[in-house]
């Protein structure tokens, strides 16, 4: 019973990130892209954690906390750069 939940979760999480990728290529402003982006870095954690529960193994759950820091980090930079047109002050 787990392993359809997660194959139904997995679908799901997987209709997500492409919903996610058309707004990133569409988007009409680039906070759009931005927030498309970010939601793509929360699916894709979704989805390793999800792999890692059906495998049984904590390896990817902390391949979801670096993807996790790293889309933390670069939504930041990206948000900087769009205020200040400017990473390093």
């Amino acid at each position: 019973m787990l392993k359809w939940a997660i194959i139904i979760v997995a679908a799901l999480i997987c209709v997500a990130l492409f919903m996610n990728l058309w707004r990133l290529i569409q988007g009409p402003s680039i906070q759009d892209r931005i927030l498309a982006l970010d939601t793509m870095y929360i699916n894709s954690i979704a989805l390793i954690i999800l792999y890692g529960i059906n495998v049984g193994t904590g390896l990817y759950f902390e391949a979801a906390l670096l993807i996790a820091m790293l889309g933390f980090v670069s939504t930041s930079a990206l948000c900087k750069y769009l205020l200040r047109g400017d990473l390093i002050e």
